[in-house]
């Protein structure tokens, strides 16, 4: 359930501000994403896993934290980055 490491490279270089950069909310919300994406479809084969689906709705949670503080902070990066994602419609 969890990104491997080549996914998670390629998804920090998109989303990252700068060089070395792994800590902007941009980065962290988009590898939420992609976790909370690999989470949901194990869960149309294991519909009863409510153990992972706990720690799905923390992951939710946390995304939806740093959206918060992302928009709070600067609305340009805020619409950038929901549009870039693909989150709300």
């Amino acid at each position: 359930m969890s990104v491997d490491a080549e996914t998670k490279t390629k998804i920090i270089k998109e989303h990252a501000r700068g060089q070395d950069d792994t800590g902007s909310p941009e980065v962290q919300v988009a590898i939420l994403t992609e976790r909370i994406k690999n989470l949901t479809e194990h869960f149309k084969g294991h519909h009863k896993d409510n153990h992972s689906r706990r720690g799905l709705l923390m992951m939710v949670n946390k995304r939806r934290n740093l959206l918060a503080y992302l928009k709070k902070k600067d609305v340009e990066r805020y619409n950038a980055l929901i549009q870039k994602l693909g989150l709300r419609k």
